[in-house]
């Protein structure tokens, strides 16, 4: 597996993850909002980061994003893993493992104090791996959509 920098040449190879993403969380994007947020995702002037993980035939099989900002608990940054997905057929291979700690790595390499990141509570199959990986922090997300 090889995990790199997402970039613009990447489209067609991220397109299908994307998609299978918003799909798994049963949101539904516009052509504008996830054209518009593939160019962030390539876009060095921006600041949300991502990566993708091919196999070793060269097929994309997951990406990670992700970004950072400050905090008032502590000196640097906090890292805010937004989004992982990796297809269902390569789930349980190390993948994932692979995506969070390219985040990690990035994070430490960058100043900051913690990653962290959300998911479902009922998103078993991810726990088990977040469980592993990860401290269960015990906090509710709460929203108020603009």
């Amino acid at each position: 597996m090889e995990i790199r920098s997402l970039a613009l040449s990447d489209h067609d190879d991220w397109l299908p993850l994307w998609l299978a993403y918003l799909e798994f969380y049963e949101t539904v994007l516009s052509d504008d909002q996830t054209a518009l947020t593939f160019g962030r995702l390539v876009d060095p002037a921006f600041p949300v980061h991502a990566a993708l993980a091919r196999d070793a035939e060269g097929r994309a099989i997951g990406f990670v994003h992700w970004l950072t900002h400050p905090s008032t608990s502590a000196d640097g940054p906090y890292c805010y893993l937004e989004d992982l997905f990796v297809t269902p057929d390569v789930r349980g291979t190390g993948a994932g493992r692979a995506l969070i700690a390219t985040v990690a790595d990035w994070a430490r390499a960058h100043g900051c104090a913690q990653v962290y990141w959300l998911t479902q509570s009922h998103n078993a199959t991810a726990r088990v791996l977040y469980d592993r990986v990860a401290d269960d922090t015990g906090f509710v997300h709460y929203a108020i959509e603009l």
